[in-house]
């Protein structure tokens, strides 16, 4: 069984940075793939990107790309997502998935444990 806990969330001003942190229980986080996915009010959860075990690759959502960076350190148990040059339409809660398999994927049914998410809000 896997816990995930995110942190960093907060409101900032448009153009502005923030990093997230998800925090892992459990000795098997590291051969897991991780993803990040976001909800906004009134919208469906959606995928912003993933690592995999190694943090070799990742892969992001093309309205975020060159901005938000996903980066792990297995050996703290955490997976991190640096965004930056951060926009009104990025504010959401931000959520981190662990999927039991060194794959990634994009899709929520994928992913096997959830945080409970972090709120990220970004003023004009």
């Amino acid at each position: 069984q896997v816990q995930l806990v995110e942190s960093g969330g907060g409101l900032v001003q448009a153009g502005d940075s923030l990093r997230l942190s998800c925090a892992a229980s459990g000795r098997a986080f590291s051969s897991y793939a991780v993803g990040w996915f976001r909800q906004a009010p009134g919208k469906e959860r959606e995928f912003v990107g993933h690592i995999t075990w190694s943090g070799v690759n990742t892969y992001y959502l093309d309205s975020v790309k060159g901005r938000f960076t996903i980066s792990r350190d297995n050996a703290k148990n955490t997976v991190y997502l640096q965004m930056n040059m951060l926009k009104p339409e990025d504010m959401a809660v931000y959520y981190c998935a662990a999927k039991r398999s060194a794959r990634p994927g994009t899709t929520l049914n994928e992913y096997d444990y959830w945080g409970q998410g972090t709120q990220v809000t970004v003023s004009p």
